[in-house]
């Protein structure tokens, strides 16, 4: 027998024989309540807040978007003034070099213009009124010069700016719509986790609830006094898409987002929109909550981040297009919309 050098007393050993026993009694138990799949209720719970989360991104997605494009507008302008001021300062040092080219031909340079021609014209500027070889015309050649310089330092910083900028900007557009996929991505697997009689159980019970809302929104229309003006136009627009499915992006003719159902609203009544709840917040005049009137939008965020938006209507109720699994509908108007709370409105 080969010793491996270390000694166990048997009584230790008779010991553990039932603990080990029992442990691995425990191991073969069935799984418990706790560890049991989630409840068909659980799922679809989960899969809703998923989906609020998905257009909680989608906003972002849109605000990130126009963000990046007014950026983008913006870098060209400043990249062709940036242009423009080079092609100045290189008019000017061909005039410069072309005196500098003219005194060398009579002699040595100046020391105006072995000034001129340094690294830093402002030390020539300094000393220029006290050179008699340089006439005011060179003199105010070189100041032109001076200043066109630092306009371009100036505005290349600015394009330098502006670029990263817009590449934050354009990153928080792909993080965001990045978040959208995966969180309906997510939602995807957690539906088909379930078994097929519990999907189509799924299905039907969702089926439901949209019909259900459908037929009680078109109820709630149709007793409902919509105003006048161009935000009653909006609202009798958007009440005409009632039923109609939400997806992530879309802005007519039967698929809808939430903003891009108001801007499209608002567009039948002459007002342009930007596709972004967050951006449409800066547009008309901030309405107090006492005072709201049919056809005003009505804003949710959260973080002091806008990213919800719905029309309206009155007697404490809106038009909008909630989140992806819904569609159009008038639900309750209330001063949190899901995990969103009310963030203000705003009348066109």
């Amino acid at each position: 027998m080969v010793s491996t050098g270390y000694a166990y007393p048997m009584k230790l050993i008779r010991c553990a024989g039932p603990v080990l026993s029992l442990a691995l009694a425990i191991s073969l138990l069935p799984a418990t309540s706790a560890q049991a799949a989630p409840s068909l209720n659980d799922v679809r719970t989960q899969i809703r807040i998923l989906q609020e989360q998905a257009a909680t991104a989608g906003e972002a997605a849109h605000q990130a978007k126009i963000e990046y494009n007014a950026l983008t507008q913006k870098l060209e302008s400043v990249r062709r003034q940036a242009s423009a001021d080079a092609a100045t300062v290189s008019k000017f040092k061909n005039s410069l070099g072309a005196i500098a080219n003219e005194q060398y031909k009579s002699g040595p340079l100046s020391q105006s213009l072995e000034l001129l021609f340094s690294s830093n014209p402002e030390l020539f500027l300094s000393a220029a009124g006290s050179l008699e070889s340089v006439t005011r015309k060179q003199s105010l050649q070189l100041k032109q010069f001076s200043v066109a310089k630092q306009r371009l330092t100036a505005t290349s910083l600015t394009v330098n700016d502006k670029l990263e900028l817009a590449k934050k900007a354009q990153a928080r557009f792909v993080a965001q719509e990045k978040a959208v996929k995966d969180k309906l991505a997510t939602a995807e697997r957690l539906l088909k986790s379930l078994s097929k009689a519990e999907q189509a159980r799924l299905a039907r019970l969702n089926a439901a609830s949209e019909k259900k809302d459908q037929k009680k929104s078109i109820a709630l229309a149709s007793k409902s006094k919509l105003g006048s003006g161009r935000g009653s136009l909006a609202l009798r627009f958007s009440i005409k898409q009632i039923g109609d499915r939400y997806v992530y992006g879309a802005a007519g003719p039967t698929l809808w987002d939430c903003s891009g159902l108001t801007m499209r609203a608002f567009g039948t009544a002459g007002v342009s929109l930007p596709h972004s709840a967050a951006a449409q917040s800066k547009y008309g005049k901030s309405v107090p909550l006492s005072q709201l009137k049919p056809g005003d939008l009505v804003f949710f965020g959260k973080n002091r981040y806008i990213s919800h938006v719905g029309i309206y209507i009155s007697k404490g109720r809106m038009v909008n297009a909630p989140r992806p699994g819904s569609s159009v509908k008038i639900q309750a108007f209330t001063p949190n919309f899901g995990s969103l709370s009310f963030y203000g409105a705003r009348r066109l």
